[in-house]
């Protein structure tokens, strides 16, 4: 059978929200008494960090190395119900254009998905709370109903998130030709390189270069979270990556700011 179905791929951090998602589960974790304050001030060390100078594989395989050490020997619905608490805090720091992106790709079909080496308990809270089709995230081994502190599957960063997006979409029948994909990190190369509709949102410099040389989109989201944006002219105008913005990126490796999309594209329209 021929894939035609499509879907659009986000990553999480500094994507779809602003900061890092792991430093907010460590608050919960750490208020719930399951975190020792001075891995918390460690982790806060490193979100810091992250906000400044964005991921490197050293700074994501430690912040993996961190979790699972933090939720080894903890038991899986006692994690679970630190959701309460930490996905209302991932909501408001959700972007205003990413739920208007959302929303656009789900109107023209299209099923979407966070893609995260955070918790796949999570990535798919979250991912459910936004109405997204789902979350894929890095999974850890439970035993018994307790974390053993090892991986069940690939750590979803890097090549890891193709291996994972690779494996959906052979189960849903995705053409990746089709799909889009959402990062500001050089680190999700891979993922963006593997869709036929890549975008850089707000991009280290990493990315940035290498969207400019290769002519894809670069979109500047507001770094303000607290206004969700819903209108329509918004939706179509300050998000209207679908026909004139992924246009012009792609002619001239321009970098849009939410305001000049607002005043130049017309209303949105679903690419093919």
């Amino acid at each position: 059978m021929t894939a035609t179905r499509a879907a659009a791929f986000f990553d999480l951090d500094r994507t779809l929200i602003s900061g890092a998602s792991p430093a907010t589960f460590a608050i919960a974790a750490w208020r719930n008494g399951l975190l020792d304050g001075r891995v918390l001030a460690r982790d806060g060390v490193g979100a810091l960090m992250f906000r400044l100078f964005g991921a490197s594989d050293e700074t994501s395989v430690a912040s993996r190395d961190r979790i699972l050490e933090i939720v080894g020997g903890t038991r899986r619905d006692e994690l679970m119900a630190l959701n309460e608490e930490v996905i209302p805090a991932l909501l408001d720091k959700i972007r205003p254009e990413s739920h208007g992106l959302i929303e656009m790709h789900h109107e023209a079909g299209r099923d979407t998905y966070i893609v995260s080496a955070s918790p796949q308990e999570l990535v798919g809270a979250l991912a459910s709370a936004l109405g997204m089709t789902g979350g894929i995230g890095t999974r850890a081994e439970v035993v018994d109903g307790l974390y053993t502190g090892r991986l069940d599957g690939p750590f979803v960063y890097g090549e890891g998130k193709t291996e994972a997006i690779g494996m959906l979409a052979d189960d849903r029948d995705y053409d990746l030709r089709l799909c889009y994909g959402y990062s500001d990190s050089a680190s999700d190369l891979p993922m963006l390189e593997l869709v036929g509709h890549p975008v850089a949102v707000n991009p280290d410099s990493a990315l940035e270069s290498v969207a400019q040389q290769r002519g894809w989109p670069i979109v500047i989201f507001s770094r303000k979270t607290k206004r969700v944006i819903r209108t329509t002219t918004a939706i179509s105008g300050a998000l209207g990556l679908a026909s004139a913005t992924y246009a012009a990126g792609r002619r001239h490796g321009r970098t849009l700011e939410a305001a000049e999309l607002a005043r130049s594209s017309p209303a949105w329209k679903p690419w093919s």
